[in-house]
């Protein structure tokens, strides 16, 4: 006798409702917990370029190799992108599926640290652009920066100085957290209407420490500003300032340094840092950013494999 698919239907659940609740109870215990999940890596195109001269490759290729290496996904470097024409960045789009990798962040270099106003509205302006250009890509999160001082002669300089520059004269802190926060205030629209969560770095300037990445994020208070999180830029004491960091973390920059870094090395011990994420219970993408001067044919595979190891759960 065939039995209708309603009537097995009403049994099933029939059934399930019969089933005492510790049963059910036991079989939700009995999944493994999402913490167990290691992290997707990525890696951001920087990796293959590092601004050094003659070697900037193109966005396919570096989504080519990061396939072909094993990454997850690919983070973009705006300023590495060869055109933002409309048919350029679908293309873009089509490699990655080809390929079998998620396109899941975009870095943009802005800064609101200026006490001009036509100043600070340009990079509003600019801002809001490059998040359309994450929503047409179809990228969920992007890389923003406090912006800095600029009374630094060159970036060597800033590094020289380990990432400390002087205030304008007649200006203060307080005068430009107030620019950043209001800038980022003016962004947020534009960052809801795309789906596109920005993620303020620890990158110099105003975000140098943990408290002035989380003195803006806090202010602002909005879901869709956050915190990308870079291993690198810490330069003293990085794991309690990486802690600090961590419960707001919706996108996690891993730097590496083989063959010795190009500004400076830093010995980070990367099971240490994957065990303060999984306290925190951060599931999101960790990108590579290898900034070293070892070939990256050799080096990015080499850090993958790192990188692999210690955010592969527990």
């Amino acid at each position: 006798m065939s039995i209708s698919r309603r009537t097995f239907a009403k049994g099933a659940l029939a059934t399930a409702a019969a089933l005492p609740a510790r049963s059910l109870i036991a079989a939700e215990t009995a999944a493994p917990p999402a913490d167990r999940r290691g992290n997707p890596i990525a890696v951001s195109t920087y990796s293959f370029w590092r601004f050094k001269d003659d070697s900037k490759l193109s966005m396919e290729r570096c989504i080519d190799e990061a396939a072909r290496m094993g990454f997850d996904a690919v983070e973009l470097l705006h300023i590495q992108m060869e055109s933002e024409e409309r048919g350029y960045l679908q293309r873009l789009k089509q490699r990655a599926l080809i390929n079998g990798v998620s396109l899941c962040g975009l870095s943009t270099h802005q800064g609101f640290v200026s006490p001009d106003k036509q100043v600070r509205q340009k990079n509003i302006d600019h801002t809001i652009h490059t998040i359309e250009l994450a929503y047409q890509l179809g990228i969920p999160t992007m890389r923003v920066n406090t912006g800095r001082w600029g009374t630094s002669g060159d970036f060597d300089e800033l590094m020289a100085n380990r990432g400390v520059e002087p205030r304008l004269a007649g200006y203060s802190d307080d005068d430009a957290f107030g620019w950043v926060t209001d800038s980022f205030e003016k962004c947020l629209p534009a960052a809801e209407r795309c789906g596109v969560t920005l993620g303020l770095e620890n990158h110099w300037g105003l975000g140098i420490s943990p408290e002035g990445v989380l003195r803006i994020v806090d202010a602002v208070d909005s879901p869709w500003l956050q915190v990308t999180t870079d291993t690198g830029n810490f330069l003293e004491d990085p794991y309690d300032r990486l802690e600090q960091m961590a419960p707001k973390t919706v996108f996690v920059q891993a730097k590496t340094y083989c063959g010795g870094g190009l500004w400076y090395s830093l010995d980070l011990d990367y099971p240490r840092i994957a065990e303060i994420f999984r306290r925190n219970h951060y599931r999101g993408y960790v990108s590579l950013e290898f900034e070293g001067e070892e070939d990256w044919q050799t080096a990015i595979p080499k850090s993958l494999a790192l990188l692999r190891s210690a955010f592969a759960g527990s």
